[in-house]
């Protein structure tokens, strides 16, 4: 018989709950025992939506307070030593100090969970002092088993998983480090399975999702010796080893491990998971968890097609579940609460619980039930937005085919564009922030209110205008050289373009995850997309006039507005990509005609977005600047093209990035102490460059030597006439009193640096 499976569910809440009581618990709202207390109603009330849904299989544990790889480090006493040394489970304030950091520790670093939008707090493993602090997951399985009688599927994150994802400073030797950290490693989770399995634990599902980029057999043996160890420590426990994002390479080996069961991905597979079985086979003796609808988009699935899909594996492995393709934090939980989207687009939709009737219609088509009505429904569905005006514009297709077949570079080289950009009279390592600024509870209150419509539009764009006047003179009275205008008016640096631009439509309660308590809703790029009129342009110009310094244009590149939205699905990615590239063209046509000289067209997203497999990176970043080309390259030479990315590790796409032919990238780079220098270290790069010398993610307020070492660190590698300083990221997210404290301090640090070099300034 054929069972439905869950692989996680979001923890955000259908209307952000969770995000809310993590402030309140941050601001001293609530209390710990308060904090407790109602993150278990929200997990218990996930547990029975799941339930009710009709899961067979439901995850416990995958629920977390913060971060799930952040949970697992702590459990097994992986804490930096700079926080203190623990005997004991830590409570909520020693937790959180991790992520967030004190006036004593700098956080810990994040970074792309995968090519996702989510964050993973990054393990420290140098100097690792693995205890077992808290088995979380027997606390959380006792929990759903006594409160709700579910005899629940264990979520843990699996030890070569964990330690591939963790940081270590000799990275040369990291082959050998982790080798030798597995087996101190393994005694905790021997200890883990054996108390779970006299729980009575029935199924563990241990994510290897580094299964999917596994490159040799030494890393394969890691895998190997991880399981047969933890199947001989606990041989009454179904081990069920859970891949995502991605096909498992050498399929007949990864099978082949010591494992009850393995969970593939076939759906973000390329095919080749579906091909590997259906060449190979399945062992017989093995169970199969086939990820078989989308977790990570929003669309509905093609159930008719699914079935076929379904029916294949069913032929090689008879002992089957379905289930998503992965974890479902990365969608929004219902489309339940959403009620201004016109019915051609939700009617389209499957966001988390939706996602969850659909692997119980399949199941049920699987077993021989009646579901020809749900089929039926489905497609209905999909052939009304598929055959609507809104993915059938003539007009679009001919515009981007006339694009495509014209040259999208600059005028000139970058060397003589350099020569035409001294008109911009910068000074020696120029000042600038990457765009946003704090979004007091004065801007959201406003906002909403004007949303709801207490509050006229002239009355919000005064008070919009005030806020922009009033950062610019802050900018000015700090020393800054380029100023940016603050972004009030855009809750979101993709959503804000999702609004304007012809084919996108977004979201009431649309949220997900990216990092920590901050939720992002991303916009639905339902249609074929189109530029109708100016987006930026007036907000730009007004704080050009409120100063006499350069103001910067700002706006979000194709790559990252697809990557950072939920895309059709029913087009290939790069063609939306070449529609916004066109649509975003326009846009910097017109910053330029209405006379803004430095236009910043924002990338952060580009690394994210590449895949993991190495065999499709070149024709994903042939894509991604194709698209940025198309939006930039329409300008005169001496208009100044910024791009600004986050979160990457840059060594394996700087050709990508050079290629990009932005005037200036800035890069995020402080939180990883570093690191993102080292790829300038072994390539020239001939461009202007900031690598941001202070970290935003955290409340602390950088000292002035603290950033003059991160400059005097990069300008050993990068020559003083190309390198920009600024913060690592936008600044919306912090308060105002420290933003400004730390742009203080970046201001002095820079002017010392200059002192120091001996060189006059302007």
């Amino acid at each position: 018989m054929v069972k439905s499976s869950n692989i996680g569910y979001p923890r955000l809440g259908e209307k952000r709950e969770w995000k809310f009581l993590l402030e309140h618990f941050w601001s001293h709202k609530i209390d710990e025992t308060e904090f407790l207390a109602q993150t278990k109603a929200l997990r218990l009330n996930s547990l029975k939506k799941e339930q009710a849904a009709g899961i067979d299989v439901i995850p416990v544990a995958d629920y977390s307070n913060y971060d799930h790889v952040l949970d697992t480090a702590v459990a097994f006493g992986v804490i930096p030593e700079r926080f203190g040394k623990f005997d004991h489970k830590l409570s909520l304030t020693e937790y959180y100090q991790i992520p967030r950091g004190n006036k004593n520790a700098i956080a810990a670093e994040m970074t792309k969970w995968f090519n996702t939008n989510y964050h993973y707090i990054v393990p420290e493993l140098d100097h690792a002092d693995f205890k077992l602090l808290d088995n979380r997951w027997l606390t959380y399985y006792n929990e759903a088993k006594a409160e709700l009688g579910i005899d629940g599927k264990p979520v843990i994150l699996g030890p070569v998983s964990f330690l591939k994802l963790g940081k270590v400073k000799d990275d040369y030797a990291r082959g050998a480090v982790l080798a030798q950290l597995l087996d101190q490693l393994l005694t905790l989770y021997v200890q883990v399975f054996q108390e779970l399995a006299a729980a009575g634990v029935t199924y563990i599902q241990l994510d290897e999702p580094t299964l999917g980029t596994l490159t040799d057999q030494a890393e394969l043996a890691l895998y190997q010796k991880a399981l047969k160890v933890l199947k001989d420590a606990a041989p009454e426990v179904k081990v069920i080893v859970q891949t995502y994002f991605a096909a498992v390479d050498d399929y007949e080996a990864v099978v082949a491990l010591p494992a009850d069961g393995f969970g593939l991905d076939f759906v973000h597979d390329h095919g080749e998971n579906l091909k590997a079985v259906v060449a190979h086979g399945f062992p017989a003796d093995k169970l199969l968890a086939a990820g078989v609808v989308d977790g990570r988009n929003i669309w509905r699935s093609d159930l008719t097609a699914k079935t076929a899909l379904v029916d294949q594996l069913k032929a090689a492995a008879p002992n089957l579940w379905l289930q998503p393709s992965n974890s479902l934090l990365h969608v929004p939980i219902t489309t339940q609460n959403e009620h201004k989207l016109a019915p051609v687009i939700k009617n389209g939709l499957a966001f988390a619980d939706e996602k969850l009737a659909e692997i119980v219609t399949l199941t049920k088509q699987a077993n021989g039930d009646d579901v020809q009505a749900d089929l039926d429904a489905s497609k209905a569905a999909l052939d009304q937005l598929n055959h609507s005006e809104h993915r059938n514009n003539q007009t679009v297709a001919a515009d981007v085919k006339a694009i495509l077949a014209a040259p999208t570079e600059r005028q000139s080289a970058y060397p003589q564009r350099v020569i035409a950009q001294k008109v911009l009279n910068l000074p020696l390592l120029p000042t600038t922030t990457i765009g946003s600024f704090p979004q007091s509870a004065e801007v959201r209150s406003h906002r909403k209110a004007w949303r709801k419509g207490d509050l006229s539009t002239a009355d919000y764009q005064a008070f919009l205008d005030g806020e922009t006047k009033r950062w610019i003179k802050i900018q000015e009275d700090l020393g800054i050289d380029v100023l940016v205008h603050g972004e009030f008016e855009r809750t979101d640096m993709v959503e804000y373009f999702g609004q304007k631009l012809k084919g996108f439509t977004t979201s009431q309660n649309g949220w997900v995850q990216s990092y920590g308590s901050r939720g992002v809703k991303p916009p639905f790029v339902y249609g074929d997309v189109q530029w109708t009129e100016p987006i930026t342009v007036r907000d730009t110009v007004f704080a050009q006039q409120q100063t006499d310094h350069l103001v910067k244009g700002m706006l979000t590149s194709a790559v990252t507005i697809i990557n950072w939205s939920f895309v059709r699905d029913d087009i290939p990615k790069n063609i939306v990509a070449d529609q916004i590239g066109l649509a975003l063209r326009h846009e910097v046509k017109a910053l330029e005609e209405a006379g803004i000289k430095i236009i910043q067209v924002d990338e952060p997203a580009l690394r994210e977005g590449l895949p993991l497999k190495p065999r499709y990176r070149q024709e994903y970043l042939d894509n991604a600047v194709k698209a940025f080309k198309i939006t930039t390259t329409g300008v005169k030479d001496e208009t100044q093209i910024h791009t600004h990315m986050c979160y990457s590790d840059f060594e394996d796409i700087l050709p990508a990035i050079s290629a990009l032919d932005a005037d200036v990238i800035s890069i995020e780079s402080s939180r990883s102490k570093g690191e993102s220098i080292k790829a300038f270290e072994q390539t020239k790069y001939d461009k202007q460059i900031g690598l941001g010398v202070y970290d935003i993610h955290s409340p602390r307020v950088p000292s002035v030597d603290e950033i003059k070492q991160n400059i005097h660190r990069a300008l050993e590698v990068i020559d003083v006439h190309q390198f920009w300083i600024n913060p690592d990221c936008g600044l919306k997210t912090r308060k105002e009193p420290e933003t400004i404290a730390a742009l203080e301090n970046m201001l002095d640090a820079r002017n010392q640096v200059v002192a120091e070099l001996g060189v006059k300034n302007k």
